[in-house]
């Protein structure tokens, strides 16, 4: 896995093969907007950036603009450029649907694993108290600082 995460690229693109660059480009922008990484007015980078800094072809980059904006992501402002669109909250549904990738491949890598699906459970549940426990930490921390 290549992981192209660039300062001038508002998301994270790790590479894999056999998934077109396309598809996988469109994915974590997707994600991106719709967790609120990138807000509604956030610039979105041209397609000569996108091209120039994932290394791919501008045809490609231009492709997952236009599908962008199709799907109502971005809009195209005039003397401004490409935006992010001022969209509605996310589902739970919609959120969920962006990991299925990644639980679908979790999942595997369990199975391979002979882990079963009580034990995995487990898992995640005591890494989500321990983040919810870290993030809870962290937010105290700031708290008191700004007394």
């Amino acid at each position: 896995m290549c992981d192209s995460t660039h300062a001038v690229i508002p998301f994270r693109v790790d590479f894999r093969p056999g998934v077109s660059l396309y598809e996988q480009i469109v994915y974590a922008a997707t994600k991106a907007i719709i967790s609120r990484q990138l807000r509604p007015g956030d610039a979105f980078p041209s397609v000569r950036l996108l091209s120039r800094e994932l290394k791919i072809n501008p045809n490609t980059a231009h492709k997952v603009v236009t599908h962008l904006i199709s799907e109502g992501l971005l809009e195209t402002l005039p003397g401004i450029g490409t935006v992010v669109s001022h969209l509605p909250e996310a589902s739970n549904t919609e959120r969920t649907q962006l990991l299925g990738q990644e639980i679908e491949q979790l999942v595997v890598e369990a199975k391979k694993l002979g882990i079963s699906l009580d034990e995995l459970s487990s898992s995640m549940s005591k890494h989500w108290k321990r983040l919810d426990k870290d993030e809870s930490t962290i937010e105290q921390r700031r708290g008191g600082r700004a007394r």
